[in-house]
């Protein structure tokens, strides 16, 4: 089983780094970052540093690549987090340079187009966290989310052991970010459906994986994949991302994990909460719970093809929708599908 390096906590009144990996955002709302700022300071009591590219859109692949080398080696940032995702991230991965990173070890917190720093670091055998964006988490308006809170905290400064409970209602329909009111106004809120449990067994795993979207890529090129050896003994997160894909897209990627074996290695798959809303597709909520429905059948269908036991718990709090657990990737879970609990570790 692949070893990781154990990361440093961090103390109210340290410095963390906030850079944009992927899209710069930031420039078109600068404000949703302010607000994402403004609680990292306050909320959470640390001081941050932004870089040339975190509010600058069409930074080129190269500078990026820069600013997240100096992110991470700068001594005095004892965390990185990305504003926002993206959707070309894996072309800059090619011009960092890995012993950078294993010289500077530190959590990043980033989801979505991040996928790919995540994997890379992974690789590397640096944990990090899936999860807490800038402007997603910490924007979040009005208020962010107690469950979210409780497991950056988890993450940041205390350690530990969290056990993943359900949330009881979520959010997936966004409000403007153009208009800049819209922070001041409470996001709508619907009735969570649960954890959905299929398999049996306790196992426990080191987590890896991330963003359907990204997955795909990644699989596509086959150069920032772990090997078969490093895949052994670990647990498979994935969730989709805004653009609701159709369901044959997860098919084929997990058809490409099973045939390639992973699923005789996979200890357990974990699935966030898929997003079945957007700007451009403003479906019902009985179309949410439709596509939802649809996806979960869709991947119990393709992972018992090739595994009949393994534990596939699905509808988690983490990914594309609210609130967000920040997933622990490169940490220890452990699945009890008895007593129906998961513990991550951070």
């Amino acid at each position: 089983m692949k070893q990781f390096v154990s990361l440093q906590k961090l103390s109210k009144g340290d410095q963390v780094a906030i850079i944009s990996p992927s899209a710069g955002l930031p420039e078109i709302f600068p404000w949703v970052l302010d607000l994402g700022r403004k609680r990292l300071n306050e909320q959470f009591g640390l001081i941050t540093k932004e870089y040339p590219t975190t509010r600058k859109m069409g930074s080129s692949l190269e500078d990026r690549a820069r600013d997240i080398m100096e992110a991470f080696s700068d001594e005095r940032n004892k965390a990185v987090f990305a504003s926002i995702g993206g959707s070309d991230q894996i072309k800059l991965i090619k011009h960092l340079d890995p012993k950078l990173f294993t010289e500077n070890p530190k959590p990043f917190f980033g989801y979505s187009d991040n996928t790919h720093l995540h994997n890379f670091l992974w690789s590397l055998g640096i944990p990090s966290y899936y999860g807490g964006g800038v402007m997603n988490q910490f924007g979040m308006n009005v208020q962010m989310f107690d469950m979210t809170v409780n497991s950056i905290k988890k993450a940041l400064f205390e350690g530990g052991e969290l056990e993943l409970m359900a949330s009881s209602e979520y959010n997936d329909i966004g409000l403007d970010w153009s208009k800049k009111e819209n922070l001041n106004k409470q996001r709508p809120l619907e009735k969570n459906d649960g954890l959905f449990w299929d398999g049996q067994g306790q196992v426990d795993g080191t987590l890896w994986g991330g963003c359907v979207e990204s997955l795909i890529v990644q699989t596509s090129t086959g150069i920032y994949l772990p090997s078969n050896e490093d895949i052994e003994g670990t647990i498979l997160i994935l969730e989709t991302a805004e653009d609701i894909p159709e369901h044959w897209i997860i098919e084929y990627l997990l058809t490409g994990f099973g045939e390639r074996g992973w699923f005789g290695k996979f200890q357990a798959v974990l699935v966030g909460r898929p997003k079945a809303w957007e700007f451009d597709q403003q479906n019902t909520t009985k179309e949410k719970a439709d596509y939802r429905k649809q996806q979960r059948e869709t991947i119990l269908r393709v992972v018992r093809e090739y595994n009949k036991n393994i534990p596939v718990i699905q509808n988690l709090d983490f990914g594309h929708t609210d609130p967000q657990i920040v997933m622990p990737l490169g940490m220890n879970v452990r699945i009890d599908t008895t007593s129906k609990k998961i513990s991550l570790s951070y």
